[in-house]
Formats: C-alpha cells, structure tokens, sequence
C-alpha cells in the first residue's frame, strides 16, 4: 500500500482483491439528512439544484468525510440526473421522482438522444474535480449512475413503482422496444459514467437498485446485457474498479458475478461468506443492514465485525446492504466506521 494515500489505495487494492492492511470502509447515501449540517444546506436548495451546484454538492460530499474519516469519498448527485439531457423529464419531490412523460412505445424510444456530458451534465465533473482537489489522496473519490434496468422502470413508469407493471406489461408484449430503450440508456450512461472516471473518479458504482425484480432468465436477457453494454463503455479498467450494486438480487450472484463489474456489492439478506462461495473471483461490498444503525454503536459495532469475519481478510469493502436512513444517530455512524477500523479479534 503506498503511504502517501492509504485510505485511497486501500480501498482501490481491496477492490480488485489485493490484501490491505484493513478493509476501507464507506457507507451508501453517506452524504444525506441524518446529518445536520446537511439539512442546513437542503434549507436554501431543492434536491436537484443541490445536485447542480457545485460548492453545495462537493460541501455536502465532503461533509460525513469530515466527520467519519471514511475511506470512500461519493459525489453527490442522483441516478436520474442523466435522463433530462436524454430529453426525458425529471421532476423530484418529497414524494420522490416524477417522469411526466414515460416512454412506452418505439416511437418514445426512438425520441430519445445520447449526449455529451461535458455539456448535458458538465456540474458532475466539475463536482468530481473539485472533490479530487479538496480530497487530496486522503480517500477513494466515487463516481456512480443508475444501471439501464432500473432507470428503464423509472422512465416506462412515470416514476417510482411497486408493481411495475408497465415495464412488465413492454417486456412481454414487445421484449424489442425493451431492448432498444436498454440499449440507449446503456450508451449514455456507459458516456456519462466514463467522463466521471476521466474527471478523476477513483472508483465507480453502478446502482441496479430494482434488479431483484427479475427473474434470473430476464436478467440474462435484458438486464446484463444492457449493464455489460455500459461497462464496455468505461476507460482505465484494470486500473478503477467497478461496483455493482444490485438490491434484492440473491437469486442473481451468478448472474451478476459474469459481469466484468470487479465487485459485487451485497445486500443484508445473503450472508458474505455464502456470496464468496458463489462469485468466488469477486470481491464484496456490504452488508450490513441499514436498519443496525437505528440501534446502539455496540451493536453497530457487532454486525460489522459480524460482516467482516463472514467475507473474509480479502478483497471487501465494508458498507451497508442498501443506503442508510435518515434517522441513524450520527453516532452510530462513527461507531461504523470505527469497527472498519479495529484488527479483527481471532
């Protein structure tokens, strides 16, 4: 490990499997409002003008780093941030994301354009470059976008879902227009992704969030394809990995583990040692569940060692199963990232 920048090279050696000295340690939606000084922020910005403003996104990005110390850095931004320059629509509020026009036929996918992303989204990299600055090689900066799958729900269902039945309702009925919309999300989040690790992103997440909704045949089919197709798209592999988030997703390690993605980010309900046994040329990022940290830093404390013993000295990213929530005493979160930070008892 170069000393120069331990939490930095930790967690990008970790990453491809290499041993470190201890496993970096983030956590998920880590920039949010449990924080105070976050909710000071959001006082003056509406959600998506936070997103758009550079000082504001990188102050907030920095903020849990300032408290916690974690070996991870994240941009603050959002995965739909991509779609408006696509030309679809993105309304958020308290009661979350609003797409007034869904796309649902060929003629709707066939409207839809690539960008540029120096000039649709040009704040993601400058927040990316002024986080690398402030930063410094004290910890990995990341990187992220939605995966085409879960964006693909949001942009046929106008919006969050439950059930998701329109995009359901397009996989059966015409599987090709499915397709083709994967298709071009996949190319303009693979550019909009690659300009990230070109503006210094260290490390990179790809967020499947809804890919738990499929069945193993129709990842095969639609979802992995379009991810691979993303992937494809990025520079510097070999050098910033990729971690692939999919939510929900036990039934999928196999699927998920024939990605060229270098780690697999779990969720709480598959053990890691059992993730290990099953995408054993992975690492792992994960797992502990989110709700452990509405609890006391004595069992925050726990579940992460818990976590650690059951992936292994080897090629793991301490994090969450999913993003943390609001109400988590920031003291829990210290308590996290402590753990992270203890040899591990024998």
């Amino acid at each position: 490990m170069t000393p120069a920048n331990p939490s930095r090279q930790r967690f990008v050696d970790a990453a491809f499997g290499r041993p470190t000295d201890l496993p970096p340690v983030w956590l998920m939606r880590q920039a949010g409002r449990y924080l105070p000084e976050y909710r000071e922020v959001r006082k003056r910005l509406k959600f998506l003008e936070l997103c758009a403003d550079v000082p504001s996104a990188v102050e907030v990005s920095m903020q849990p780093f300032r408290r916690f110390g974690m070996d991870g850095v994240i941009l603050f931004s959002d995965i739909l941030i991509p779609l408006p320059p696509m030309g679809i629509e993105v309304q958020l509020d308290e009661g979350g994301p609003r797409l007034p026009a869904p796309v649902r036929t060929r003629a709707d996918v066939v409207g839809l354009h690539g960008f540029d992303p120096a000039e649709g989204t040009p704040f993601v990299p400058a927040i990316l470059r002024e986080l690398k600055r402030e930063v410094a090689g004290r910890a990995a900066v990341i990187g992220f976008c939605g995966a085409p799958w879960t964006l693909a729900t949001y942009v046929i269902e106008g919006g969050g879902t439950k059930s998701f039945t329109h995009v359901k309702t397009l996989m059966h009925r015409e599987p090709a227009v499915l397709e083709a919309l994967l298709g071009k999300l996949a190319d303009a989040c693979g550019a909009y992704l690659a300009a990230q690790v070109e503006a210094g992103a260290d490390v990179v997440q790809v967020f499947d969030t809804w890919a738990g909704e499929l069945s193993r045949a129709d990842y095969e089919r639609f979802a992995r394809p379009a991810t691979e197709r993303l992937l494809s798209r990025l520079p510097r592999r070999g050098e910033v990995p990729v971690v692939l988030f999919a939510s929900g997703s036990a039934h999928l390690v196999e699927s998920l583990a024939a990605t060229s993605a270098d780690v697999l980010s779990i969720d709480w309900k598959l053990p890691l040692d059992e993730a290990r046994r099953r995408a054993p040329a992975k690492a792992l990022q994960g797992n502990v569940d989110p709700g452990a940290l509405l609890g006391t830093p004595e069992g925050v404390r726990e579940a992460v060692l818990a976590a650690r013993r059951a992936a292994g000295p080897v090629g793991h990213v301490v994090n969450l199963g999913h993003g943390i929530l609001p109400p988590t005493p920031p003291e829990n979160v210290a308590a996290f990232v402590g753990a992270a930070r203890e040899p591990l008892p024998a």
